[in-house]
């Protein structure tokens, strides 16, 4: 209507079959839309640097020593016990092991075991510390009190000082020493990455005994740390003759093994006769005691005379049987069995934890390994109950300084009303009386 041509009749026509011409289209295009990527694609893309070779890896020329066991092989002996995680698993968990080990220079590191959640497991490196790393975490603890020390003093204390004199706090153990004998790193799925956790403290030790609550996945590295210092003092079994007490040799060189204690090299392996006796097995880990610690401190304080020194406590000496465990709950802590009856001469031996729900160790007669695939949880009898509050506190002495007094009646405030008023009456005789003998 607006450029009015020449042709209208024409051009009509032409619209006109445009617009049945749509009429027909089909919209909607034939191509797919990209799909985005799932959870798990994108995992199994991490997963895939597992399997990537590197370059340093192709330059090495000479084998060295591995920092790593043979995974594969402890798979094989845990397939025979009917527990572990599977041929699949343990592959990627071995590479993520590698991985690991490339990654932070690791002198040893091995598979610890797996700890089950609500909603995400946690995979479990165990690692001995680097040289020089000790004394760096020792140090950076030792500086970090310090500067809480240095924050208090600057502080203007503006409220009255407290009396209360809060019991000591037992110091944690040195890095390389006790419960933090080794690092750990944790990971919820080979191939992502790897988290470092932090040295455990008697209190937080202390706390996880109190505490039962699965894990959910979602990394509490505290508890998690706590709970593996637990089952790793309570289930790190190995044949017995395979470590013996360290001699008193300082030109001697120790081989490696647990504090006090070295690596047999004279060990020449038990047969599975004798390793089908409890006897047989003893604990190469040493004992956590109620203070959380592996080694009893002292904590009376300097100041303290009139207490008495208390008496160190002592826990089970190092390389003890597993015979001399006790019960809990009436069940025996360790349920021995063989492998395979039909085959004896190709089986091998392994212990299970009653106490650990999950621990496992096996042994060959001259190798043996120790894992643990479990909740994380220790075993509670027939049923948890939460531990037993404080008892109450005893009700203060009455007397009368604490004694509330009584209200007064209508009568006692009546009189007492008209005594005030008699007082201010002879008050305002004497002012009176004192002018009138001042005007005279």
């Amino acid at each position: 209507m607006d450029e009015r041509p020449g042709d209208a009749a024409d051009v009509f026509e032409d619209i006109s079959r445009d617009v049945k011409k749509m009429q027909y289209v089909d919209k909607q295009s034939t191509l797919r839309d990209e799909s985005e990527a799932t959870a798990t694609e994108e995992h199994a893309g991490l997963q895939k640097q597992l399997f990537v070779r590197t370059v340093e890896a192709d330059q090495e020329d000479e084998l060295v020593e591995s920092a790593l066991p043979n995974l594969p092989e402890v798979g094989f002996y845990l397939e025979q016990l009917g527990v572990g995680l599977g041929r699949e698993e343990l592959q990627r968990v071995f590479l993520a092991l590698k991985q690991l080990v490339d990654t932070h220079a690791l002198p040893r590191c091995r598979f610890w075991g797996k700890i089950v959640g609500t909603e995400g497991s946690y995979v479990i490196a165990e690692a001995e510390y680097r040289e020089g790393e000790e004394e760096e975490e020792h140090a950076g603890e030792e500086g970090f009190g310090d500067r809480d020390d240095e924050d208090q003093e600057n502080q203007v204390d503006l409220l009255p000082q407290s009396t209360y004199r809060p019991p000591p706090v037992v110091p944690m153990e040195a890095p390389g020493t006790g419960t933090n004998k080794y690092v750990y790193y944790v990971c919820s799925e080979p191939g992502l990455p790897w988290t470092k956790l932090p040295a455990v403290t008697p209190a937080q030790i202390n706390t996880a005994r109190q505490i039962r609550k699965l894990f959910t996945g979602r990394l509490d590295t505290n508890y998690l740390r706590a709970q593996v210092a637990r089952i790793s003092a309570g289930t790190q079994v190995s044949p017995g003759g395979f470590y013996h007490p360290k001699e008193e040799d300082e030109h001697k060189e120790e081989a490696e093994g647990p504090e006090g204690f070295e690596l047999n090299l004279e060990f020449e392996g038990i047969s599975l006769a004798k390793l089908m006796d409890l006897s047989s097995w003893a604990h190469h880990t040493q004992h956590i005691l109620q203070q959380g610690r592996c080694t009893w401190v002292n904590l009376t304080l300097k100041g303290d005379e009139e207490r008495e020194e208390p008496e160190p406590e002592v826990g089970p000496p190092m390389l003890t049987p597993l015979s001399q465990d006790d019960e809990l709950f009436h069940t025996p802590p360790w349920t021995l069995k063989m492998s395979s009856h039909l085959t004896p001469e190709h089986a091998v031996a392994f212990v299970r934890s009653n106490l650990w729900p999950g621990a496992f160790a096996y042994s060959t007669g001259k190798k043996f390994e120790n894992v643990y695939v479990g909740w994380g949880l220790k075993f509670a009898g027939d049923g948890y109950s939460p531990p037993v509050p404080p008892p109450p506190q005893r009700e203060y002495t009455s007397g009368p300084e604490v004694t509330e007094a009584l209200d007064p009646t209508v009568e006692d405030e009546q009189e007492l009303k008209d005594a005030l008023e008699e007082q201010e009456a002879e008050k305002e005789e004497q002012e009176e009386e004192e002018e009138e003998e001042d005007d005279d």
